[in-house]
């Protein structure tokens, strides 16, 4: 009994068969609209986000079964946040590379310093709160490194210092201080 396994990463209740997955599941012939209705069913609640799934075939038999992963730990504070994308149209790289084409050195140093002012003046787009931190690390917890949900707490709110995003009103940063002083120890059990 061979078995073939088909990692996928599709989008939550729109799974859909593409270039890459068709030719895969047609050589063990299965029938691809159940398939992805089954994955779509299994990934509804994960409306918008990437998901993980993989699809387990029995090669002899051609029955399968479908493992669903957990999104990434930013897709799941998005969700959380109601946001749909966070960061800028722009990125600083582009705004360093246009100054080239305007000539001159002055503007080039200008604009690198507008640059830098840009990235220290950082727009906060949410504001989650700890039990929220405590929710995502409860959903994320078999995929983290963290052998207690204080640790995996600890994980999401670090996951949050590269996001524009606070914690309890606070930076990140301040919250897993506070985190490791046992201030948050009666919300996170």
């Amino acid at each position: 009994m061979s078995k073939e396994t088909i990692e996928m990463l599709v989008e939550g209740g729109n799974a859909k068969p593409g270039p890459t997955t068709a030719p895969k599941f047609s050589q063990y012939k299965i029938n691809m609209g159940e398939l992805f209705n089954k994955i779509n069913q299994e990934t509804k609640e994960y409306k918008g986000m990437s998901v993980p799934v993989k699809v387990i075939i029995d090669t002899d038999t051609k029955e399968y079964s479908i493992k669903v992963g957990v999104p990434p730990v930013s897709s799941l504070i998005k969700k959380e946040l109601g946001l749909d994308k966070i960061g800028s149209s722009g990125s600083k790289k582009d705004a360093a590379s246009n100054t080239k084409k305007e000539g001159g050195k002055e503007e080039e140093v200008e604009k690198k310093e507008e640059v830098k002012e840009e990235v220290k003046e950082r727009k906060i787009v949410g504001n989650l709160s700890i039990e929220q931190c405590v929710k995502i690390a409860k959903m994320k917890q078999n995929g983290l490194l963290s052998k207690s949900l204080k640790k995996a707490v600890k994980e999401i709110v670090g996951s949050c210092v590269s996001m524009p995003i606070t914690v309890d009103n606070k930076p990140p940063k301040q919250v897993l201080e506070d985190i490791d002083k046992g201030l948050y120890d009666s919300k996170i059990q």
